[in-house]
C-alpha cells in the first residue's frame, strides 16, 4: 500500500498571503523564474491554486490597490524583524 504524503501547514498574514499569491500568478505568466524539474513547476500551481481558494482581492475592482496595501504592510513589518 503507497503510504500517504505528509502535509505541512504554513502561516500567513492575509497580506503575505496576497503578495505571495500576485508574485506566484506574475511570475507564473511570465515565466521569470527557470524551472529545473517539472515538480517545481507543479508545486508552484499548487500553492497558488491554494492561495486562490482562500483569497477573494483578486476578484475585486481594486486589486492592484490591495496589493499594494498588502506589500507596504509586509515591508513594514520586516523593519521589526531583526536580522
Amino acid at each position: 500500500m503507497k503510504e500517504l504524503p505528509e502535509k505541512l501547514s504554513l502561516q500567513l498574514t492575509r497580506a503575505e498571503a496576497l503578495v505571495l499569491f500576485e508574485w506566484l500568478a506574475r511570475v507564473d505568466d511570465e515565466r521569470a523564474i527557470p524551472i529545473e524539474h517539472p515538480a517545481e513547476e507543479i508545486v508552484m500551481w499548487r500553492l497558488e491554486a491554494q492561495l486562490e481558494r482562500v483569497l477573494h482581492e483578486q476578484f475585486q475592482a481594486n486589486y492592484r490597490e490591495s496589493v499594494e496595501a498588502a506589500r507596504r504592510e509586509v515591508h513594514a513589518s520586516a523593519v521589526d524583524i531583526p536580522r
